[in-house]
């Protein structure tokens, strides 16, 4: 059987909740970096920052490119997790798809999850964004990965009190050089971190309050 690519069928989707035009991308963790989407091959046209309301920052699973767990988002009333709305074509769509190892058929690290994001003149968009399939025990991020997408925040100039609770985050260093090279055996990043692990998921929380 073909493998299902993450974004078949997302467009009816998030069609059916009332919008048309491009279909957008929220992405609010490594991805904001532009090292990492040019890597991938990607080439977005950034449509803005923007928030995604009563969320907050999450950390997942093991990667061994950056030796510590990887970003999503989970429900926390009262927060905000700041990013970046990209618009994509599908030939982009695809590349990210397979970067981030989303798949529509739930076999991927990754899944789609339509979202509501208020972007910094008050417009509610829909959007799509990934979040990791599985959650559990808290895991935290290398030194080096955070740093990685605190870079990707500034580029993209998103709130200064937002970039300063990135930097605050507990994580630890590595214990090799990061990133590290690894060969791709169905899904996920050969540059920069998406490596999908058998080793128990976690969260982290961090209150931008």
């Amino acid at each position: 059987m073909a493998e299902k690519k993450a974004f078949s069928g997302l467009s009816e989707l998030v069609f059916q909740d009332g919008i048309s035009g491009e279909l957008h991308y929220f992405v609010y963790g490594s991805n904001m970096n532009k090292e990492q989407v040019l890597a991938r091959g990607v080439k977005p046209k950034v449509v803005g920052a923007a928030k995604l309301p009563d969320h907050q920052l999450a950390f997942f699973d093991y990667s061994v490119v950056w030796d510590g767990g990887e970003e999503s988002v989970v429900p926390a009333l009262g927060h905000d997790v700041w990013g970046v709305i990209y618009e994509l074509s599908p030939y982009d769509r695809e590349r990210l798809d397979d970067a981030q190892d989303a798949r529509l058929d739930g076999s991927g690290a990754y899944f789609h999850s339509p979202a509501k994001v208020v972007d910094q003149e008050g417009k509610v968009l829909t959007v799509l964004l990934y979040k990791k399939d599985k959650q559990g025990i808290p895991q935290k991020p290398s030194r080096e990965y955070l740093d990685f997408i605190v870079q990707g925040a500034v580029d993209h100039e998103l709130p200064s009190a937002y970039v300063e609770a990135l930097r605050g985050m507990e994580s630890t260093k590595a214990k090799f050089a990061v990133p590290r090279a690894r060969k791709t055996s169905g899904g996920g990043c050969s540059e920069c971190g998406d490596e999908p692990s058998s080793t128990s998921a976690s969260v982290i929380n961090i209150s931008l309050g």
